[in-house]
């Protein structure tokens, strides 16, 4: 790891530590082990619970992004945040890249060159089949997304444009990657979904907003290289992130959730 890794690992240190509850934060109500009541927010009469959801509500996946970059004091707190995720036995089996300035534009064109030449190579096999009310939906979101950017349904060309600015990362000023350590296999990628989940709702926190994409998964081997990071770290996706352009139709996009079919409670 080179030096200003180790240098990015100490302020994201620093910056978790800033984030443990002090003495005074233990105790009912306070993040502490008699937590047995809802959190007040001073100075309101506002729950955690009335913004958490509104946080998990206000998060979008962004596809149009100003150009200036967020402080990296925003950053390091957003990935401290991040790694307070739960894992298997504290394993932890995450690793955050994050590109930003020169780095990001060197990933942007390499990538990019690679797609449009019709190459990609993914760490993990990319070939599930949506049938039924998942490809209902994904057919769904697809026509909202290009209805929303004023895209023709058969205008070919504008469609294949707005596919591309995923490695343009839409714009954003920073894009980290997240991969699977060595050794961790389906279970321990879960807990990296719960850290990206943490992450974007950091963010979202912060005022920010970011976009998941799967499709950054495409070239593992150059953005291995920029990083310098081993053959066996593997990668599952990256999440583009910075301010949202707020004149940008395609940002008020929000898509439905079908919540009754896709959660079962039972009581006896």
């Amino acid at each position: 790891m080179s030096a200003a890794n180790l240098d990015w690992q100490s302020s994201a240190d620093q910056a978790g530590a800033a984030l443990r509850p002090g003495p005074d934060d233990e105790g009912p109500g306070r993040g502490g082990p008699g937590q047995d009541r809802p959190l007040q927010r001073p100075g309101t009469n506002r729950t955690d619970a009335a913004v958490f959801a509104e946080l998990a509500a206000r998060r979008i996946s962004a596809r149009a992004f100003l150009p200036e970059p967020l402080p990296r004091a925003d950053i390091e707190r957003a990935l401290a945040l991040a790694c307070r995720a739960p894992s298997n036995c504290n394993t932890q089996p995450w690793l955050i890249a994050v590109a930003c300035g020169a780095a990001r534009n060197r990933l942007a064109a390499a990538i990019g060159a690679e797609m449009r030449a019709g190459r990609m190579k993914p760490d993990l096999p990319y070939d599930a089949r949506y049938e039924g009310i998942h490809r209902e939906r994904q057919f769904a979101a697809a026509a909202a997304l290009y209805a929303a950017a004023g895209i023709a349904r058969k205008d070919k060309a504008a469609r294949e444009a707005q596919f591309m600015r995923n490695y343009d990362f839409f714009g954003a000023p920073h894009v980290a990657f997240f991969f699977l350590p060595p050794g961790f296999g389906t279970r321990e990628a879960a807990d990296l979904g719960m850290c990206a989940q943490t992450f974007m709702l950091a963010l979202t926190a912060m005022g920010h907003a970011s976009c998941p994409q799967t499709a950054l998964s495409f070239h593992p081997e150059l953005v291995r290289a920029e990083f310098g990071l081993p053959a066996d770290c593997r990668l599952l996706f990256g999440i583009s992130f910075g301010r949202a352009d707020p004149s940008a139709a395609v940002n008020a996009l929000q898509l439905p959730r079908d919540v009754a079919a896709c959660t079962l409670i039972r009581e006896d």
